[in-house]
């Protein structure tokens, strides 16, 4: 009786695992700050709290339009590359049989043996053969642009709820405390999680993303208490 032994290749989850990691982490610092911030200008829970909402759905419609954008980009970069592969090769098939065959010698294997791995690949599927080891495209690391801008919109919107969450219910003599430690508390967890995921680090993922974010709360606090005394 014979067991598949299945691989898993953490590698495979970049594609949304970046996105999600990115909107979440920006979810959370960027209401967390923005709410101790206002909350050190002295201002109300009802000022507090609008403010928060306002950069939820403001956050996640921007980091949505942001990875919607940058990650187009990317992919009109990679059918433009595939269009000039095409181009090439239907016009010049064998000086692309030749650069293939370099590609090989280079990673280890004798002019023959490239020369005769090069010519079955191409004549199995030559674009794909090219845009493979010529131009480093492979279907696992291919550009989606909305997978990235709904992963990075839902994951903002979950991230920053937690401190609009936090604005609703707790004292307010306590705010400023209480956001900065759940918020980096989240954060911790958040960085841990990733790191989970993408087979990393707990421990490094962890205090990489609180130590960051720690800072930007405190950078933006800084200027709340500025202004708020300037009032």
């Amino acid at each position: 009786m014979s067991i598949e032994n299945e691989e898993i290749h953490f590698s495979e989850r970049i594609g949304w695992l970046r996105a999600a990691v990115l909107g979440a982490n920006d979810g959370i610092v960027s209401t967390s700050s923005l709410v101790v911030g206002i909350a050190a200008a002295q201002s109300g829970r009802s000022d507090i709290l609008l403010a928060a909402v306002a950069g939820l759905v403001a956050g996640a419609m921007s980091v949505a339009a942001g990875e919607y954008v940058s990650v187009s980009s990317q992919a009109d970069t990679e059918a433009a590359d595939l269009e000039r592969e095409k181009f090439e090769l239907a016009n010049f098939p064998d000086e692309e049989l030749e650069e293939l065959t370099d590609i090989y010698v280079k990673r280890g294997l004798d002019v023959a043996l490239a020369h005769q791995v090069a010519d079955q690949l191409m004549a199995h599927n030559a674009l794909e053969a090219h845009a493979r080891d010529e131009l480093g495209l492979v279907e696992i690391n291919k550009a989606r642009p909305i997978q990235a801008a709904l992963s990075s919109a839902a994951s903002f919107t979950i991230g920053a709820a937690l401190p609009v969450l936090l604005v609703t219910f707790a004292p307010m003599e306590n705010i400023i405390t209480i956001i900065s430690i759940s918020s980096l508390i989240f954060l911790a967890l958040l960085g841990a999680i990733a790191a989970k995921a993408g087979g990393a680090s707990i421990l490094k993922g962890a205090t990489r993303v609180s130590f960051w974010s720690a800072l930007a709360m405190a950078l933006t606090a800084g200027v709340g208490y500025i202004f708020g005394v300037s009032v």
